[in-house]
């Protein structure tokens, strides 16, 4: 957590919620499906694309999630985490969770399988 911590910008508290099956499949504000085990979420105006790292207040757990959709559509909360970033924070069953926002750099890209592939060589 030291470079993110470190480049994370303070953005915003409040109550944040999650949402799962119902819209699996379904096109998010960025055109791709909902993925309910992806680490996403909405947010009513973040650019898309934004990377988040989300701490639950109460007991400290933090995961960074991709900004792909908008939302929350109801009033007073602040994220709509996927059900599996609300899973890692660990409030999946109560459905509702004061958090905290920081906006936090991409994550540098690591070696991709055809990167580890030794090249081929023609003769």
């Amino acid at each position: 957590m030291g470079i993110v911590a470190k480049n994370a910008r303070a953005y915003q508290v409040g109550t944040a919620s999650w949402y799962g099956e119902d819209f699996e499949g379904k096109p998010t504000a960025s055109g791709e499906p909902y993925n309910m085990y992806e680490l996403t979420a909405a947010h009513p105006s973040l650019p898309l694309g934004t990377f988040v790292r989300v701490t639950n207040l109460r007991n400290r757990r933090a995961v960074v999630v991709r900004i792909n959709d908008r939302g929350p559509v109801v009033e007073g909360r602040i994220i709509d985490l996927s059900y599996s970033a609300a899973k890692v924070l660990n409030f999946q069953s109560q459905g509702i969770q004061r958090v905290r926002l920081d906006v936090v750099p991409p994550p540098k890209p690591g070696p991709t399988m055809a990167m580890l592939r030794e090249p081929v060589l023609e003769r």
